[in-house]
């Protein structure tokens, strides 16, 4: 049986950053190749943050107000969730702003999950995401500051976006599903969210659903339509790699054609 504390706000926030810094550091290997994609970083940051407080406030936030502390609730709170689906517009925004169409999906697909399983450290130091209460205990269960036995939400967590990397790191080793492999984890990280959310201790906010669970089929969703418009978007240019082919004489005859 695991247990955890709830220690200074500070540890949180430093491990926090060092999963955002880790992100940056994967991301900055494809800077330094195109320098131009410092903007979609850029994007991607800003966007998270900003779709990680929204969601959270939809979802929980508006509990907290006026209650003791409710401001700083506020201030930290944020959620994973939110921040994928914010993140994801903020890159498509600044995409169409630099006119850029090239699918920088795959940069993230790795970085991403390593940052938030490093960012799930700091939620087992700190002691919240937590997991339902237990009626027994187990060795697989977590005891939270207050002695309740809990559903270990936040291992189980971090474990998946673990396995996720290393599932997904021959797939990109390989450079197959390219353009793809970000879609994949929207999806499965969707699925994986909205069930496990049924053993987290979240408020409810529509049809026994929390605001967490609406915000992971929003990621299934948005990512089986962007995996749907990429896919056409690669049969249409292999067409048309095929056809301009077809189109073009050959050699024997192009040479001909010219001497006359």
């Amino acid at each position: 049986m695991m247990s955890f504390d709830s220690p200074e706000m500070s540890l949180y926030g430093l491990v926090s950053m060092v999963g955002l810094l880790v992100g940056g550091w994967i991301w900055s290997r494809r800077w330094t190749k195109k320098p131009e994609s410092i903007s979609v970083f850029i994007g991607a940051i800003c966007g998270a943050y900003l779709g990680a407080k929204v969601l959270y406030l939809l979802a929980e936030g508006w509990l907290y107000f006026g209650e003791p502390g409710w401001g700083m609730q506020w201030l930290t709170g944020k959620t994973i969730v939110g921040a994928l689906l914010g993140g994801y517009a903020g890159v498509e925004l600044v995409k169409w702003m630099i006119e850029r169409r090239e699918p920088t999906g795959d940069w993230f697909a790795i970085g991403v999950p390593i940052s938030i399983a490093v960012g799930r450290l700091g939620c087992l130091r700190h002691g919240c995401c937590l997991g339902r209460e237990c009626p027994d205990s187990d060795w697989w269960s977590l005891v939270d500051s207050a002695g309740i036995t809990r559903w270990p939400a936040v291992p189980l967590e971090l474990a998946f976006n673990l396995l996720f990397v290393a599932a997904i790191l021959p797939l990109a080793m390989r450079k197959a599903g390219r353009g793809q492999l970000f879609h994949f984890y929207l999806i499965s990280y969707g699925a994986f969210r909205f069930f496990h959310e049924f053993q987290r201790e979240t408020p409810k906010v529509l049809f026994g659903l929390s605001g967490y669970q609406l915000g992971a089929i929003g990621l299934i969703v948005l990512g089986t339509i962007r995996f749907r418009q990429r896919a056409l978007e690669q049969k249409h240019v292999a067409e048309g790699s095929s056809n301009a082919g077809e189109n073009e004489p050959p050699a024997d005859a192009a040479g001909e054609a010219e001497e006359k």
